[in-house]
């Protein structure tokens, strides 16, 4: 389901990523980025990059996304492993 947030959206970092990892999130989302429902948790999505996968929780009171995780994106952990 394509995004559509606002640039004005709140986003809460949990766990102190750094302030480009927000920023980066901020974009994805403003500017339509696919999020992924998880199927076994209500209210939390996964959002992807070229490089990230980025987890976070939507309240659905306040319309505040939750940062709670980041990860590498399995294609971009791929050619890591092959040295593309």
């Amino acid at each position: 389901m394509p995004a559509c947030m606002s640039a004005e959206m709140q986003i809460e970092d949990l766990r102190n990523h750094p302030e480009i990892t927000v920023l980066a999130l901020r974009d994805l989302l403003s500017g339509g980025a696919t999020i992924i429902p998880d199927p076994k948790r209500r209210g939390l999505y996964e959002v992807h990059s070229e490089t990230l996968v980025y987890y976070i929780h939507v309240s659905p009171v306040s319309g505040n996304i939750l940062l709670l995780a980041t990860w590498p994106h399995e294609v971009e952990q791929l050619r890591t492993k092959r040295g593309a």
